[in-house]
Formats: structure tokens, C-alpha cells, sequence
């Protein structure tokens, strides 16, 4: 799942469950909630054992540098 895949789904489920009161709430304030939980959301998710996809290309890269480096480092 992407990150805006991901984002937007939570943002659907936030939207439902605050559903009862949106009416009372102004449209810019859960875009705020949304914003303020998101990173605490994140932090659960990658304690489950997921990262963003994003996260894990840049490890991929990270890793696939690394092992170029090693590898130019036993030729010499």
C-alpha cells in the first residue's frame, strides 16, 4: 500500500468514525486532527512491522550503496 493509499484510508476511517460530529466541527479541523495523529499512526504501524514505501526505497538504496562500497573495497 502506498503512502497516500495509506494516508487516505485513515483519513476515510477518521472521516467515518467523526462522522456524528461533523456537522458540529469545522472542515479545516479535521484536516488539523488528521495532521496531529498522523505521525503517531505511523509510529504503530512501523512497530507492526511495516514501513512506508518510501522509507523502505531509501533503505534499499542505502543498502545497495553499501554493498557496491564493499565490493570496491575487497577488489582493492
Amino acid at each position: 500500500m502506498s503512502d497516500k493509499d495509506l494516508i487516505q484510508a485513515l483519513k476515510q476511517i477518521i472521516e467515518k468514525e467523526l462522522g456524528r460530529f461533523n456537522k458540529l466541527l469545522p472542515k479545516d479541523m479535521l484536516s488539523t486532527i488528521e495532521k496531529k495523529i498522523a505521525p503517531e499512526i505511523e509510529n504503530i504501524i512501523e512497530q507492526s512491522g511495516y514501513v512506508k514505501k518510501s522509507k523502505y526505497k531509501n533503505l534499499e538504496k542505502i543498502i545497495s550503496d553499501l554493498e557496491k562500497r564493499i565490493d570496491d573495497l575487497e577488489k582493492n
